[in-house]
């Protein structure tokens, strides 16, 4: 099965419920496929896609929020920076509210630290610009999808000669990231909906070299609840046919190559690192460090944040949960200790995040009641 004709048709409820039934047809097996992306996890709930499914396919959920896989040292780094004086942080909206290991950045903003919400990274540069007596820190959290666009404005800085703009990088890497998880030994997955909008980056090529490694059936979708069903169908296929194949549902973005342009930015400006991923620990090659040449513009060399190592909050399972070993139900803090207004991890806070998904959509996935 390709992605061409369903690609044509993504937005056609026709069809989608076509692929529902295929797949209910189909399936006879039980198999558990893994969300990887966080964006497919809440599309995912937002379609009433699981209602749509046979019993005999579990859907669970995967690293692929980066607020969800932020390191604890790296949560503690965002807070200490934000207690400085002379200092600003930036960042996309949902990381504000993700505890630290005895704050966060909103509890920092409550107590007159200078924390700002931005859309981009252009923006803090902006910031920057017009603030020149202040140190802007923008944090770079997120995938491939997002750390050409902070490589491109870090370009812009030095261009500008904006010595005033810092980034924190904990960007990360997705394929590596899928070979630490399987190589463990303790993945229990029969398929892969693998991330649109990193593969956008990407292509499919990055994955190849994991696919032939592990030979686990995996499909690149999209977000709509066409691309969705699918992708699961064509996995369906593979899992019930016994034929695992590298396939992509989402052609009309997804390339075999991806997007060589901004792969190249990202590159001049970021080398490979090892780094550390909630639920799955220090993995090599897995982050990206700002290169020598910027390290005007680096802020863990700036301002002196040193990489650390800090517990998870006691209790929270989210790092079993965006590895697919428990679902959010299984955490005994979710939705007692634990909840969106009172949030212990990110997996609560986060617009990506698994426990947020299931604490909102709830009575989809769990018989009407989601703890």
């Amino acid at each position: 099965m390709t992605g061409a004709p369903l690609d044509q048709g993504f937005r056609d409820p026709e069809i989608a419920r076509d692929l529902a039934a295929r797949i209910r047809a189909q399936s006879t097996r039980p198999a558990r496929i893994m969300e990887v992306c966080g964006t497919h996890t809440m599309a995912i709930f937002r379609h009433g896609i699981r209602s749509l499914l046979p019993k005999t396919l579990t859907l669970i959920s995967g690293p692929g929020c980066p607020v969800c896989v932020t390191d604890q040292g790296d949560l503690d780094a965002f807070v200490e920076m934000a207690r400085m004086p002379g200092v600003t942080i930036t960042s996309f909206g949902d990381l504000l509210r993700v505890p630290s290991s005895d704050s966060s950045l909103a509890r920092e903003r409550a107590r007159g630290a200078d924390v700002r919400v931005v859309g981009s990274p252009a923006q803090a540069l902006s910031l920057a610009q017009a603030e020149p007596g202040r140190t802007v820190v923008f944090l770079g959290v997120g995938f491939e999808t997002t750390a050409p666009a902070v490589a491109a404005t870090l370009l812009a800085a030095r261009d500008r000669g904006v010595g005033n703009f810092l980034v924190f990088s904990a960007h990360k890497l997705v394929p590596p990231a899928l070979f630490a998880l399987f190589g463990s030994g303790q993945c229990r997955v029969d398929g892969l909906l693998l991330p649109g909008h990193v593969s956008v980056i990407t292509g499919l090529a990055a994955f190849r070299p994991f696919f032939e490694r592990f030979r686990v059936p995996s499909v690149v979708a999209g977000f709509e609840a066409g691309d969705i069903l699918g992708a699961l169908a064509m996995l369906t296929d593979e899992i019930e046919s016994g034929t695992p194949i590298l396939e992509n549902a989402y052609a009309r973005a997804v390339t075999e190559n991806g997007n060589p342009r901004a792969r190249e930015i990202m590159n001049r400006v970021f080398v490979p690192k090892e780094a550390r991923w909630r639920g799955l620990g220090a993995i090599p090659e897995s982050g990206l460090a700002i290169r020598e040449e910027f390290a005007a513009h680096d802020a863990a060399r700036v301002l002196g944040v040193p990489g650390r190592e800090a517990p998870p909050p006691a209790g929270c399972r989210c790092g079993e949960v965006i590895t697919g070993a428990v679902t959010p139900r299984e955490c005994p803090l979710f939705g007692r200790a634990c909840t969106p207004s009172g949030p212990v991890g990110p997996c609560m806070v986060s617009t990506e995040g698994t426990c947020a998904a299931y604490f909102r959509f709830g009575r989809e996935c769990c018989g009407g009641n989601p703890f």
